[in-house]
C-alpha cells in the first residue's frame, strides 16, 4: 500500500508540498499547467531557437553561432540517450507509485522516474542555447527549470528525479560542446559558402575580418593575421 507521506525525507515531503498547490489549484490552471509541463515548454524552446537563429546569422561570426545552435538538439538527443541506461539502473518507481495522496495530473506514467527525461532535454536545449547565444540561452535555462517544476507540481517526479535531469542536461551540453563545435563549424563554413549560404548567414552579416593576401597558410585558412606580421610589416 503507498505511503501517504515522506516522513523525515525531504525529497518526499518537496513533492508534496509542491503538489499540494496542484490540489488546491482551479481545475483551468492544472489543464495549463498539464499542457505546459508536457509540451508547451518544449515547443517554447523550438521557437527560442528559431528567433536565435535569425539573430545568429546577422553576426560576424554566425556560422560558429548556427553550429551551435545544431549542437542544442544533438546535446538533448544525447542526454536522452544517456538516460536510458540510467533509469534501467537505478529503477525507481513514479513518486505515485510509492507514495498515496498525490494529485497525478498525467496518467499512464509505467516507466521509472529517475531522471526526468523532459528536464533532461529541456535544460540540454537551454544549455546548447547559451552556448550560440547568451540572451536566448538564459530565458531557455529559465524555461528548462521551470519544466521541472511542472513536473513535480504534475506528481509525475520527485524532486531529486529533476534535479539529476537538469544536470545530466548541462553536463552533456557543455563537456562535449568542444568537439561538436570543433566538428559542426567548419561544416557550417562550408554551407555557408554554398547556395544555402543564407542559412547559415544572413546577407547584412558582417564579414569577418581575415589574413591579408599573401601571409601564407593563415590566409589560406581565413584566419586573422597573426600580430607578428603587423610588425613585420611596421619595422619595413
Amino acid at each position: 500500500m503507498p505511503e501517504a507521506r515522506g516522513g523525515s525525507n525531504p525529497d518526499v515531503s518537496l513533492l508534496y508540498d509542491i503538489n499540494g498547490i496542484a490540489k488546491d489549484a482551479p481545475n483551468w490552471l492544472d489543464r495549463t499547467m498539464e499542457f505546459i509541463g508536457e509540451f508547451g515548454i518544449v515547443l517554447g524552446l523550438g521557437v527560442l531557437m528559431l528567433f536565435a537563429w535569425w539573430s545568429v546569422r546577422k553576426s560576424e561570426d554566425a556560422p560558429a553561432g548556427v553550429a551551435a545552435l545544431v549542437w542544442a538538439p544533438l546535446a538533448a538527443g544525447i542526454a536522452l540517450l544517456v538516460n536510458i541506461p540510467i533509469r534501467g539502473f537505478v529503477k525507481r518507481p513514479r513518486p505515485f507509485v510509492d507514495h498515496g495522496g498525490l494529485d497525478v495530473l498525467v496518467k499512464g506514467k509505467t516507466d521509472f522516474s529517475f531522471v526526468s527525461d523532459h528536464a533532461t532535454l529541456t535544460m540540454a536545449l537551454g544549455v546548447g542555447l547559451f552556448v550560440a547565444h547568451r540572451k536566448y540561452g538564459l530565458v531557455g535555462i529559465g524555461l528548462a527549470l521551470l519544466e521541472g517544476f511542472c513536473r513535480v507540481y504534475m506528481g509525475v517526479h520527485y524532486p531529486t528525479d529533476v534535479v539529476g535531469g537538469l544536470a545530466l542536461g548541462t553536463a552533456v551540453a557543455l563537456l562535449l560542446a568542444p568537439l561538436a563545435m570543433m566538428l559542426l563549424t567548419p561544416l557550417a563554413r562550408t554551407v555557408a559558402g554554398s547556395r544555402a549560404g543564407w542559412l547559415v548567414r544572413s546577407a547584412k552579416a558582417p564579414r569577418p575580418v581575415m589574413a591579408r593576401a599573401g601571409s601564407g597558410a593563415e590566409a589560406d585558412a581565413g584566419f586573422p593575421e597573426h600580430p607578428r606580421h603587423r610588425d613585420n610589416d611596421l619595422a619595413a
